[in-house]
């Protein structure tokens, strides 16, 4: 395997041991990162933690299931599910779930598991940032928009724009002077015209340009609080908690 990082969610100790002793079998320059044992604790670790190159994955935990993991948690790498339980395939397979082992798990399923990670690592080339950079520099992205206030209508240049927010079925655009515009795009429409240098999805009624934070301070339940510049005021928007990592990452970039 290219990379070998996996983090294992399991609740039975004797289950987690005997996968590891099985998984270094296979190859010994497996790492198995951490050991997660529940939904609470997995959901935090992997919201402030480097997500794994391979995820395994008990379905049925001491606290929950671990589809609920994943509604607090933004998670695309690919997952193996292991479970004794057969009535959750199609679950699993919503999600990335590249196989799906039932409980006693055999060296010749985890074999074939890896296997299948394993082609479809070199079936899918690794990631040149700096050639996502200068696509991202030189794609065309939208320059203007245009804004209307009651029955008078404006270009607002790109550049002028502080955060897109939505408000019931409608968005307005802000921009640098605190003006505030109906545009008719939605949300999710405007995440494909916008540069994702620039401009990050806060949550389900915000997207907001990188210099129009004003700070960044925590807030409860493992969020985020942000102040956004809105001409001479600023304005309070929380950071969803899946969304945490994922903003950390787009901010350090």
């Amino acid at each position: 395997m290219k990379s070998k990082r996996i983090v294992i969610i399991e609740d039975e100790q004797l289950a987690a041991e005997r996968l590891m002793l099985l998984l270094k079998q296979y190859d010994p320059a497996i790492e198995i990162v951490k050991h997660l044992y529940g939904v609470e604790e997995s959901i935090q670790w992997l919201n402030s933690n480097a997500h794994p190159d391979l995820l395994f994955l008990d379905i049925q935990l001491a606290d929950g299931f671990c589809f609920d993991i994943f509604k607090q948690v933004n998670y695309s790498r690919p997952i193996v599910f292991i479970t004794a339980y057969n009535e959750y395939a199609l679950d699993a397979f919503q999600l990335c779930s590249i196989d799906y082992l039932l409980k006693p798990v055999t060296a010749e399923a985890l074999a074939k598991a890896l296997q299948k990670f394993m082609q479809l690592q070199s079936n899918f080339a690794e990631v040149n940032y700096d050639q996502l950079s200068k696509f991202f520099d030189n794609a065309s992205f939208k320059t203007r928009f245009l804004g209307r206030a009651g029955q008078r209508m404006f270009f607002v240049e790109t550049s002028e724009v502080q955060f897109f927010q939505a408000d019931d079925k409608i968005v307005y655009l802000v921009d640098k002077e605190g003006n505030k515009l109906t545009v008719d795009y939605t949300l999710d429409r405007l995440e494909g015209l916008l540069n994702p240098k620039e401009f990050f999805r806060l949550n389900r009624k915000y997207i907001a340009r990188f210099s129009s934070i004003a700070q960044v301070k925590p807030y409860v339940n493992s969020r985020l609080k942000l102040l956004l510049r809105n001409g001479s005021k600023t304005e309070e928007v929380v950071l969803s908690r899946e969304r945490v990592h994922e903003f950390k990452t787009w901010a350090e970039a």
